[in-house]
């Protein structure tokens, strides 16, 4: 079963804020240490591709490697739910809101197939 096409981000924030809120974490999660710690781990999950040609770091995944790299992930998603349940970000609006400025910045007909930013010709 797809638990992502069944569980909501709310479950999801539960589920980190009840594993912290059983180690007092609180204290230790502003949000320049939630910050740092999303950095950390996105560098994490990039050391695995690093020197891998296209090809390769789309199989990785097939490979004893991708439980690994599917561990720094879930560390990653674990610290961006963290930072959103403690601080009251609400993660669909917001995306929603940065969809729209993006479709404004890459309307389709200049930015498909393509893969320069909005202020490149």
């Amino acid at each position: 079963m797809n638990k992502d096409a069944t569980v909501t981000l709310d479950s999801a924030k539960d589920i980190v804020n009840k594993f912290c809120q059983e180690r007092n974490w609180d204290q230790f999660h502003t949000p320049k240490e939630l910050a740092i710690g999303i950095a950390t781990e996105a560098g994490e999950l990039l050391q695995h591709f690093r020197f891998k040609t296209d090809e390769q770091s789309r199989t990785i995944l097939e490979t004893k490697k991708g439980t690994a790299i599917k561990e720094e992930l879930v560390d990653v998603l674990y610290f961006v739910l963290r930072f959103s349940q403690l601080y009251n970000v609400d993660l669909v609006d917001e995306l929603e809101k940065k969809i729209e400025k993006n479709a404004i910045k890459y309307p389709v007909e200049k930015s498909k197939n393509s893969n320069k930013k909005y202020d490149e010709d």
